[in-house]
């Protein structure tokens, strides 16, 4: 059994991670980030919970540029193709589930 305090944790980086779990061929990690991520498309599904914090997700839809803000608890699902960045509302910490060596 292992205990993690995802609201204690930081990383040395934005986007650092602590490895939790992989199961499966996907892993599970915890991030703290307090700079946005970089615009990308997934090549596989991505689940992205904020725990703490919010992020400002923004997305490409139909060519037109969307956002939605994701507080704790609200869960985003992106699929294979989907264009987004995620942007930390001052910080947040967040836990993602994706395939293994996903960007």
């Amino acid at each position: 059994m292992r205990f993690i305090d995802a609201d204690g944790f930081t990383a040395d980086r934005p986007w650092g991670a602590v490895d939790i779990a992989e199961i499966d061929g996907a892993t599970v990690r915890l991030h703290w980030t307090d700079q946005p991520y970089v615009w990308h498309v997934n090549d596989g599904p991505e689940v992205f919970v904020v725990l703490e914090g919010a992020v400002d997700m923004h997305y490409r839809e139909n060519g037109r540029e969307r956002v939605e803000r994701l507080v704790p608890g609200r869960i985003c699902h992106a699929e294979v193709g989907d264009e987004h960045v995620a942007h930390p509302a001052p910080e947040a910490r967040i836990l993602v589930i994706e395939r293994k060596g996903s960007i």
